[in-house]
């Protein structure tokens, strides 16, 4: 008996950073490194251009070559980050990262406008009409001051492209109702709740997490499958130093960046501003995070 259903995009899914160098131009060849290193850890799904990578402030044609890059280093499915609460250039982000080829697009619900729940259908209907890869919805209020109602899921379900959700609402009650009513695959987005997300029926967790703890999370997702609770929960348990670790002060892709530097597969850790790379104090927090979850 198997208890996870299929994962199109991969079952563990790191949200990759983008490599910088100290100028704050994209280091590619850094990129496409790390990406291997991940693969080579046990990710089997890659999403580049998140939050985590820093998408609002590369531009289009670094998000292209990003995707290039990525896909000519792994054997995975490459998924690209391509969204924007201005629907036009969304659809523009949609049409050339998928041209680069990557194999879905992650499309965030429309950022800090606010708009209706017939604005979030029309602005999704409208990338779906110009799509060609499978679309991922990521809702996550937190960062969008949006909630996509019931209602609006079951709508959205009917467009050709939609395929599935990251979910970083942290209502397992209303993913329970949603991906019920929907048939969609769903995703964690939240590492905290990744094992309580499979017990609802997502297939899988999109994590910043996973850049250092891929291995122990593909072994929780494969304990689950196989009916082993107390495996599951004990990697769960052995995990939560590190989610604190990255997760805790709410600054994912500093941190994330902070942890493939410890395992020596980033050299440098810059970021473009807003955003500033890790001081040692961070380097400190994930490094003791690491050791207490046994992956450093």
């Amino acid at each position: 008996m198997h208890c996870l259903g299929s994962a199109p995009f991969g079952r563990v899914v790191p949200a990759m950073v983008t490599p910088m160098r100290r100028d704050g131009s994209v280091d590619f060849e850094a990129t496409a490194s790390l990406a291997r290193h991940l693969v080579e850890s046990g990710a089997d799904g890659i999403l580049v251009n998140g939050t985590t990578g820093e998408s609002p402030v590369t531009h289009m044609d670094e998000k292209v070559e990003i995707v290039r890059a990525v896909k000519a280093a792994v054997d995975v499915p490459v998924i690209s980050g391509a969204g924007s609460n201005d629907t036009a250039h969304t659809i523009r982000m949609v049409e050339q990262v998928q041209e680069a080829g990557a194999d879905a697009v992650l499309v965030v619900a429309p950022y800090y406008s606010r708009p209706s729940q017939e604005g979030v259908y029309r602005h999704y209907r409208a990338v779906d009409e110009s799509a060609e890869k499978p679309i991922i919805v990521y809702d996550v209020p937190g960062r969008t001051g949006l909630h996509i109602t019931l209602d609006t899921y079951v709508r959205l379900a009917g467009l050709e492209h939609i395929a599935a959700v990251k979910d970083a609402t942290g209502d397992l009650a209303g993913a329970i109702r949603k991906r019920g009513e929907t048939g969609l695959t769903w995703y964690s987005g939240d590492d905290a709740l990744y094992l309580p997300f499979l017990a609802i029926g997502a297939v899988g967790v999109i994590s910043v997490v996973a850049h250092a703890a891929a291995g122990p999370m593909v072994r929780l997702a494969k304990a689950f499958d196989e009916g082993d609770m107390r495996e599951a929960r004990g990697i769960a348990v052995r995990l939560a130093p590190l989610v604190e670790a990255i997760n805790g002060t709410g600054f994912q892709g500093v941190m994330a960046k902070a942890a493939v530097h410890e395992l020596g597969w980033l050299e440098e850790t810059f970021m473009r501003l807003p955003n500033v790379g890790p001081d040692e104090s961070q380097f400190a927090r994930v490094r003791k995070g690491m050791q207490a979850s046994g992956v450093l």
